[in-house]
């Protein structure tokens, strides 16, 4: 028999101090730039459509935080109904977000984030974001890997219609 959590959530042999969360976020393109991933403002006739800045990486990387730690999502701490998040900087958002992973007891050991854009290509920007989410979280860079991955000319990602992000967290009970 598996002991209750509720019980005695301390004691239970199921406890790990690690935890994994994942954040996954999708918003349209429009026309015009300026275009944000990762913290980084990246030169494109296009930008992303959102309440906030829209910086979809940024958005993936949070609610990825936040679920691992069970501290819910960015709509719950970020309602797009709240006038105050209208154009709000992600990365803003980000760092709330992870100061309260931080007072829950948590550090962050590595994340690992996947961008699917058909254009522009991101592979020169891959380190500057990791750089810029990494001052964002006071981490090293070399705790996050970012990857860019294209739609093939598949789909909305493919066809330039939306850009989406992905990725995973571990944290570990500090």
């Amino acid at each position: 028999m598996i002991p209750s959590m509720e019980s005695n959530p301390q004691n239970s042999p199921l406890q790990s101090p690690l935890r994994i969360g994942i954040g996954h976020d999708t918003h349209r393109l429009k026309p015009g730039g300026p275009l944000w991933l990762g913290g980084v403002e990246i030169d494109h006739d296009q930008s992303l459509d959102g309440h906030s800045d829209a910086d979809v990486l940024l958005h993936a990387v949070t609610d990825a935080l936040l679920g691992a730690a069970a501290l819910g999502d960015i709509g719950e701490l970020f309602p797009n109904t709240d006038a105050a998040n209208k154009n709000r900087n992600s990365a803003e958002m980000l760092s709330i977000a992870a100061e309260q992973v931080r007072e829950a007891g948590f550090a962050i050991v590595n994340l690992d984030c996947i961008v699917f854009a058909q254009a522009p290509k991101l592979s020169i920007y891959k380190r500057p974001m990791a750089i810029r989410m990494a001052q964002v979280l006071m981490i090293s860079p070399d705790q996050i890997g970012v990857k860019a991955k294209t739609g093939e000319g598949v789909g909305p990602v493919g066809e330039g219609e939306i850009m989406q992000a992905q990725c995973v967290a571990l944290l570990q009970k500090s």
